[in-house]
Order: structure tokens, then C-alpha cells, then sequence
């Protein structure tokens, strides 16, 4: 079973168009087979997007972007934002370019592993980690975005609190010597680091 953390997802490719409301507007965008989350976007991705902390003229990085969701629901609420995308998957790439240009907006895309391509800082990062690929993958995510934050930068995470939620939370709080639980959801919580 191929995972959505793939470089080349070999799964036949299949289009799909979903819609949904999330800050206060009604979004269409494409997903794909071999994303996550394809059929209609999750719980925690939901509580992220409507929930995360987003102030006007903030470089907003969206790691992990899957089809683009999150950053495309901010930059549709909030036109003072500069989004970066990031995928380490090639499909995810390409149906987040599909979805900024189907919603008329502007945003950098980097396909890249974690940060290997990305050279800047971000005032935040959002990320709902991949936890099916494993935990060391998710602790080196949080480990390489603390580096770049921009000082008073904000990490932001989604996770199911007793389903790896807890262990994330500690590796931020090891990291950052910070760590709050801003919103909860259904089981998710959204946890946030400050880079000082």
C-alpha cells in the first residue's frame, strides 16, 4: 500500500472535484488518487484551517500542502498573505498549481522533501504531519521547520491528540521550549511553538 508521502505516486492517476465551506467560503478545488484525503478534505485539516493564528502580510508556508487546501482557503480569505506550497509528491504539485489557478490567485509551488528546496523563512508553517509515514519523519519536519521560522515565527500543527498528538506536542515543546494547544476538535488539537 503506497502512502501519499511518495515521491512518484505510481496509483493510476483519477481526478475529482470536491466542494467545501471553510472560512466563510465556498471553495472548489481538484483532488486526485494517491493524496490524502481525497474525497473530501479532514477533520484536522478542517480545524486547521479554520482555526490557525494568520495575520495580514505573513509569509505563510503550507508543508506537506497535499492539494493545497490550507493555503488555498487562507490566500481566498486573505489576499495580504504570501503563500509557499510544499510537497514531496509530484501529483500534489501539480493538482495545487491546478487548484491556485482554478481559484485565480498567485503562489509559489516547491516540490521538495520536507525542506530541501526551500531556502527561506516563513512568519508561520502549517502542517497536518504524515503521520502514517512514520514518526521520525514527522519529528525531522518539526526539527527543519524551527529553522525556518522567522524569529517570533509560529509553528502550527494539527494532530489526533492520542494518536500521535502527544508526542508531537512534547518534540516542540523539547524544541521550542514552548508549546500551546490552541483549539480542539473531534479528537484533534492544534499545538503551536514560538520561535523566540
Amino acid at each position: 500500500m503506497e502512502h501519499y508521502f511518495t515521491k512518484s505516486p505510481k496509483s493510476e492517476l483519477k481526478l475529482f472535484r470536491i466542494k467545501e465551506r471553510l472560512r466563510n467560503k465556498h471553495i472548489e478545488v481538484y483532488t486526485a488518487s494517491g493524496l490524502f484525503s481525497k474525497n473530501k478534505v479532514d477533520k484536522g485539516t478542517k480545524l486547521l484551517i479554520s482555526k490557525c493564528i494568520i495575520k495580514d502580510n505573513w509569509k505563510v508556508l503550507d508543508l506537506g500542502c497535499g492539494y493545497g487546501i490550507i493555503g488555498v482557503s487562507l490566500l481566498l480569505s486573505n489576499k495580504k498573505l504570501e503563500v509557499v506550497f510544499s510537497d514531496i509528491n509530484k501529483r500534489a504539485i501539480a493538482i495545487t498549481k491546478k487548484n491556485i489557478e482554478l481559484n485565480n490567485l498567485k503562489a509559489e509551488v516547491i516540490q521538495s522533501n520536507c525542506f530541501e528546496n526551500i531556502k527561506e523563512n516563513f512568519d508561520t508553517i502549517l502542517l497536518n504531519p504524515p503521520q502514517t509515514a512514520g514518526k521520525d519523519l514527522c519529528f525531522r519536519m518539526i526539527e527543519e521547520s524551527k529553522e525556518h521560522l522567522t524569529i517570533g515565527g509560529l509553528l502550527q500543527i494539527v494532530a489526533r491528540h492520542n494518536k500521535g498528538g502527544k508526542e508531537l506536542a512534547k518534540k516542540m515543546l523539547e524544541l521550542f521550549n514552548n508549546v500551546k494547544d490552541t483549539a480542539k476538535s473531534s479528537g484533534y488539537r492544534i499545538y503551536v511553538s514560538r520561535k523566540d
